[in-house]
């Protein structure tokens, strides 16, 4: 099987000391190539290290909406991001460096960390800018929505016209009717290995049609077991359970979840 996982974060402090040995099994489980997030100025430059060291590693560069507010202040184990992003710079690096990277992500707006009221304004003026920058580069949109589903939707209907680039929705935990309603704009989602024991990741399983469904990780975050580190590895946790879910093998799942890769990051 050809697996892939369209978002990780394998720059992160976790994976310092066994990258090599992470990556191996990554491959051993049969994934043919790992995107690796960027988040911030920083962590985009790291992510480009990679991608260039490892060839299993592509590199999504991105602009998470804290940081682009300058308020990622806690130890998360990624580059802190302390300063408002001056966006139109990291738009001329990322362009700079557009051929060795397949997506622009992750980027959107997020209101867990953020108070909406006093966000909601500078976070969608942030998240607008950014998708007219990934349709002037053609690279598709890998989308942080986090209590914020709603609004990213609208912007992205509003700002996206006739399908000019692809959105994918990253562990999207919207309610059906805007699971829907991506669904019905084309989007697609990436589902991460927690689907093990995530009701609501399941039900969009059940919804999405398997052409628009991708797998991520999220790691070291989300991970299918118990305090454990979550890794690329464990996509195969997530093959298995759409699988069940759809009622088909593992290899038709796995098969097209490739297909849907190729076709909206133009890699085979």
């Amino acid at each position: 099987m050809n697996l892939v996982d369209v978002h990780c974060h394998l720059n992160h402090a976790l994976f310092k000391d066994d990258l090599d040995q992470v990556l191996e099994r990554a491959r051993k489980a049969g994934l043919k190539a790992l995107l690796v997030s960027g988040v911030n100025p920083v962590s985009n430059k790291e992510v480009l290290a990679l991608a260039a060291k490892y060839p299993l590693i592509k590199a999504s560069l991105g602009i998470y909406p804290i940081d682009a507010l300058g308020m990622a202040e806690a130890e998360i184990g990624l580059p802190r991001q302390i300063v408002p992003i001056n966006l139109e710079e990291e738009f001329a690096f990322i362009e700079k460096h557009k051929k060795d990277v397949l997506a622009i992500g992750e980027v959107g707006m997020d209101f867990h960390w953020a108070e909406k009221e006093k966000t909601y304004e500078k976070q969608a003026d942030n998240f607008r800018r950014i998708i007219q920058f990934a349709i002037k580069i053609k690279k598709p949109l890998v989308i942080h929505s986090r209590k914020a589903e709603r609004e990213c939707l609208e912007i992205l209907e509003q700002e996206i016209k006739n399908h000019q680039i692809p959105v994918v929705n990253h562990c999207f935990s919207g309610k059906k009717n805007l699971i829907m309603k991506a669904a019905s704009l084309g989007h697609y989602f990436s589902i991460p290995p927690n689907i093990l024991r995530s009701e609501s990741f399941q039900s969009l399983v059940k919804m999405v049609d398997l052409k628009q469904l991708l797998t991520e990780t999220d790691a070291p975050y989300l991970s299918p077991y118990k305090d454990k580190r979550n890794e690329p590895a464990f996509v195969v946790e997530t093959i298995t359970k759409i699988a069940e879910i759809k009622g088909m093998s593992s290899e038709d799942v796995a098969a097209q979840i490739w297909e849907n890769y190729k076709k909206v990051f133009g890699w085979g």
